[in-house]
């Protein structure tokens, strides 16, 4: 099997690396302090690069593709929502929406509308398809109520694809004008946006020609999963390249850290989680490439980026000192976003408790 970038995925990772290159610690934290948290020219720059279309277009790219750009957003800490607003939300419309439906993916592509998967409720643990938001049928018009939290990206989204609980059973997907919910907004602790949607009556149209959507919506959860995978990769490698740098040029008693062996053994056993990491990383991608979206692997690989990210981000900044959690210091900011990662869609707990669960999906071996 080759585990090698083909020439255009290796080009498509070096423009991806150069147009991010601006974001140094200072730019991005910038950035996030002005609305809407990420720079609208870089966004179009993203569009006209065709990125914003990976995995919507067949001939622009798939999910082999969407994880090459998404190492390189996270190795940039690149606050632009790629996968929330565009990627994640427009699998769904590819996937169920209707040709009409289908046409509001060039606005997408083109960067004109951005999108949100307002999935996630108050106190629901993992990507279970199950939701409390109702859906209610009225002559030919739907209406949904319910709270959905959090909704990443949701706070500038145009369009909301909404999950909803049917009158038959099921979860339907709905699309929804963003302007006729109640928004709040809100920052999370790694810099980027949210918001907390509230539907009292508000008028969808269903995706594609409606029903029960419940395996829509997993594989779209395994798409976005496979993503933040891959983002979590790209923060882990700059992490462990940030503090393998300072233990090269850090004095203590008048020599530099990489001269203590326990240091360097330390910084060993990041690379070695990093490496495992972007394994299960590759795994999940090129599953879905070969159109396999099994949440079991899903879940195998977010228990391991979550296990490493949580090693790597913990050394780094023990590696670092006092310096690692300073505002103006890349290092704090990489944890941040790298614990964020391990929460959303399921903390590393969840993900080993829906593989504990398919255990009886297996033959026993016996010794």
């Amino acid at each position: 099997m080759d585990f090698q970038l083909s020439d255009e995925q290796v080009l498509l990772r070096d423009t991806t690396r150069a147009m991010l290159a601006g974001y140094d610690t200072e730019t991005r934290n910038r950035v996030i302090e002005t609305d809407p948290g990420w720079d609208r020219e870089m966004w179009k720059q993203l569009a006209d690069t065709g990125i914003l279309g990976l995995g919507l277009e067949p001939e622009v790219g798939g999910q082999i593709e969407v994880m090459v750009v998404l190492t390189e957003i996270g190795r940039q800490l690149a606050p632009e929502p790629v996968v929330h607003a565009a990627l994640g939300p427009g699998a769904a419309i590819v996937e169920a929406g209707s040709d009409a439906q289908r046409e509001l993916l060039d606005e997408v592509v083109a960067g004109d509308r951005l999108l949100a998967f307002a999935h996630t409720e108050p106190g629901m643990r993992g990507t279970t398809a199950t939701v409390s938001t109702s859906a209610v049928q009225q002559g030919d018009s739907w209406l949904l109520s319910g709270k959905k939290n959090p909704v990443p990206a949701g706070d500038c989204a145009d369009t909301l694809v909404v999950s909803a609980a049917l009158p038959d059973g099921g979860t339907g997907l709905f699309l929804v004008d963003a302007a006729a919910v109640t928004r709040r907004p809100f920052r999370m602790f790694d810099g980027l946006r949210g918001a907390e949607i509230d539907l009292a009556d508000t008028p969808a149209e269903p995706l594609g020609t409606g029903g029960d959507a419940s395996a829509v919506i997993e594989r779209t959860l395994v798409r976005i999963s496979s993503a933040l995978c891959a983002e979590a990769v790209g923060a882990m490698e700059e992490a462990l390249r940030l503090t393998t740098e300072y233990l090269k040029t850090r004095k203590q008693f008048g020599v530099t850290l990489n001269t203590f062996q326990t240091l360097t053994q330390r910084a060993a056993d990041m690379y070695v989680s990093l490496e495992l990491a972007r394994s299960m990383s590759m795994y999940a991608a090129m599953s879905i490439a070969d159109d396999n979206l099994d949440p079991v692997i899903a879940a195998r690989a977010k228990l391991q980026i979550g296990r490493s990210g949580r090693h790597i981000a913990q050394e780094a900044i023990q590696l670092h000192g006092g310096i690692g959690v300073t505002w103006e210091y890349p290092v704090g900011h990489y944890a941040a976003r790298l614990t964020a990662i391990e929460h959303t869609l399921g903390s590393s707990q969840d993900q080993l408790h829906v593989l504990i669960d398919r255990l009886g999906d297996y033959d026993l071996v016996k010794l």
